[in-house]
């Protein structure tokens, strides 16, 4: 399959971490197989999650195929970078069509990126995940792996002015083990146990993260249990519900 828009992007990923001065930890890219399918289901809180778990997969020499809103794909910029990188539209009228492209991809030797959450979570915690990454993993017979992203929300999250000439940022991506859906024939105990998984990365990756608020009002991206003013997962669910209707009235 040739490449002409994935390696440049990567490029100028790359520039970009040397020029804001990332401090990039990354533990676990071995998880990432050097051939054949595989998913990577990533928590999400930032709207620059796929740089970064798309990096995970680098020392592994693989392109990540990210499932991304149908929108994504409409817009003038991003729209051709999007279909060049060979990334997957999901249009949730028409879902169907998205999940059998992922999974033919899969079935190819694809390695697909899913953010089981469906949106950002504000709270900084782990949401109930969506079923899918589990079911394209099992219908495919292709490894699942858990990915936590961290730091990201301080360059670009929801409901905060982004920030993308911060330097001198933390960012962790750290994998976890594959979980081989042989071993895990019922969709909803595998969705179960990638939720525990995704949970316990993401966990680590907050209490051992290089960096605390430097004041209280720096505490935001900081999550609740953490003694940050993130809102809880709870005061973050009601936000969504009012983000919905806002969109819909």
């Amino acid at each position: 399959m040739s490449e002409l828009v994935y390696p440049p992007v990567i490029a100028a990923a790359k520039t970009m971490f040397r020029v804001l001065d990332l401090r990039l930890t990354v533990e676990g890219s071995h998880h990432v197989p050097h051939t054949g399918g595989a998913v990577l289901a990533s928590n999400h809180v930032s709207y620059l999650d796929f740089i970064f778990c798309g990096y995970g997969a680098h020392e592994s020499r693989r392109l990540v195929r990210f499932m991304a809103k149908h929108e994504v794909f409409a817009h003038k910029v991003s729209g051709p970078l999007m279909r060049g990188m060979k990334h997957i539209p999901v249009d949730r009228r028409a879902g169907a069509g998205s999940y059998n492209a992922a999974v033919s991809a899969l079935r190819r030797g694809e390695v697909v990126g899913v953010f089981p959450e469906a949106t950002i979570s504000r709270s900084f915690t782990v949401k109930e995940l969506k079923s899918g990454a589990a079911r394209m993993a099992q219908q495919a017979g292709v490894p699942l792996l858990p990915v936590a992203v961290w730091g990201t929300q301080r360059l670009w999250t929801k409901g905060r002015p982004k920030n993308l000439t911060r330097r001198h940022t933390p960012i962790t991506i750290l994998l976890g083990e594959p979980i081989d859906p042989a071993e895990w024939p019922d969709t909803n105990a595998m969705t179960v146990e990638l939720k525990s998984r995704l949970s316990a990365l993401v966990d680590r990756a907050q209490r051992e993260y290089p960096d605390q608020p430097a004041g209280p009002e720096d505490a935001w991206w900081q999550p609740a249990h953490l003694g940050g003013t993130a809102p809880t997962l709870e005061e973050a669910a009601e936000l969504d519900r009012r983000g919905r209707r806002t969109a819909a009235s």
